[in-house]
Order: structure tokens, then sequence, then C-alpha cells
């Protein structure tokens, strides 16, 4: 597949160094690395942007995580490998990219869970991994970028 038109933040480079930014902070907002990784693989696997899941399973490979565990995340919840930890992140990854499937985005028990195990510095991290990631998978969607590259 080729490409429809380069990556928006290459053509807009004030763009690039404000998501840098964005990047930064959540990485030092205290969720674990595993989490956010898992985080950003399950949004991109959802949305079908098979730019981010190629791009996330290797960062995720990069950062120590298995095959075996990166084979599951797509069914995390028949899986004994995760942590309620990051079935928690999970469950809330995925109320948070399909907000239209519920009166409200996100439910109160999903909430609940994620609360337990984060403080409120790791959830707005894991927050606004999920909605970075959503917002990665629509640019790539739209312009047709191909598995293989990376930002």
């Amino acid at each position: 597949m080729t490409a429809r038109l380069a990556n928006p933040t290459a053509l807009l480079p004030d763009a690039m160094k404000g998501i840098q930014n964005i990047f930064k902070a959540v990485h030092q907002g205290g969720a674990p690395g595993p989490v956010l990784e898992l985080v950003h693989l399950r949004v991109s696997q959802i949305n079908g942007c098979s730019a981010c899941v190629y791009g996330g399973v290797k960062s995720a490979l990069k950062n120590g995580e298995t095959d075996e565990r990166l084979h599951q995340v797509a069914a995390w919840r028949e899986s004994d490998l995760f942590t309620e930890a990051e079935r928690a992140a999970l469950a809330l990854a995925e109320e948070a990219t399909r907000i239209a499937d519920r009166a409200e985005a996100v439910s109160d028990a999903t909430w609940a869970a994620a609360a337990e195990h984060f403080d409120e510095q790791q959830l707005a991290a894991i927050i606004l991994m999920i909605g970075l990631t959503n917002m990665f998978n629509r640019l790539n969607a739209v312009t047709k970028a191909p598995a293989g590259a990376t930002w």
C-alpha cells in the first residue's frame, strides 16, 4: 500500500513538537511502561491501524515485552498473562476508544477498577496515551500509512 500523504507531522513540524511534548509528559506520569505499551497496542488493534500495531509491537519488544503476551493482547480477557492493573488499563483503553458504544464513554466500574491500581498522574498518563494513539490511528487510516513505517 502506498500512503496518500506524507506523515502530517512531517508536513507541519510544529505539530510534531507538540506531540513530542505530550509523549514526554506521558512517560513522566509514572504509569508503568509495559502498561502504556499494552494500551497503545490494544487501541491500535481496535482501530485496525496496521502501522501503529506494527510500531507498537516493535516498541514493546524493544522495551522487554514478550511475544507470548503481545500475541494475547487482542484476547486479554481470556489470558492469564496480564496483571489486574494491566487488565484495568486495557478495559479503560477499550471503553475510551469505543466511546460511541455506550451512553457513558467509560463506565463507573471500569473507572473504579483503573483507579484502584493507578494514581491520578498515572491515570492521566494512560488517558493521554489512549488519546494520542487514537489520534495516530486516525491520521494513519486517513493517509493510508503502510505497516512498517514508523513515526
